[in-house]
């Protein structure tokens, strides 16, 4: 609670502007977004040929990041959904923030979650950093997405977990 009227303090003293924000109190945000719907059996199966319909689904997202988190190579999907929301992203300073932070995160050597792409993806996707745009990642994101699809989706749909949701 402390913490919390520090926290409260330290903004207020920051940003005036915003202290009409403690008079009028709005519902605190809860901290972790809505369960994802549990699929029909149909809807997985779906998922066994098709990995654009599994990262499409909330529930098949997160269900195959806990997957590949299990597996140590989660890096593959949180990459893929990184570059998703920068593709998003509309405000020039963000994209440029966003790509700093992916480009350390999971291109450079030695990067922490660092992602297996070839040389020449690497040296492109370098390339198009030097004035980034929504489809800096582009030809990183179609590389772990083929990988993805060819070795990480087929042990998916092999395992435990997705056999129970066919079923």
């Amino acid at each position: 609670r402390a913490k919390e009227i520090k926290t409260k303090l330290g903004t207020l003293l920051q940003k005036p502007d915003l202290a009409i924000d403690f008079i009028i109190p709005y519902p605190e945000k809860s901290e972790k977004p809505p369960k994802a719907q549990k699929p029909s059996p149909e809807e997985a199966l779906q998922w066994h040929d098709s990995l654009e319909k599994l990262l499409q689904n909330p529930y098949g997202l997160a269900s195959f990041h806990s997957f590949l988190r299990s597996e140590f190579s989660e890096e593959n999907v949180e990459f893929w959904v990184a570059c998703e929301d920068y593709k998003k992203t509309k405000s020039h300073v963000k994209i440029v923030e966003k790509a700093k932070k992916i480009y350390e995160e999971f291109i450079q050597t030695e990067a922490p979650k660092e992602v297996n792409i070839d040389h020449f993806t690497k040296a492109m996707t370098m390339k198009n950093l030097v004035e980034p745009s929504p489809s800096s990642f582009d030809m990183a994101q179609k590389r772990i997405f083929a990988l993805m699809e060819k070795d990480s989706l087929p042990r998916f749909v092999r395992s435990e977990f997705y056999q129970e949701l066919i079923k």
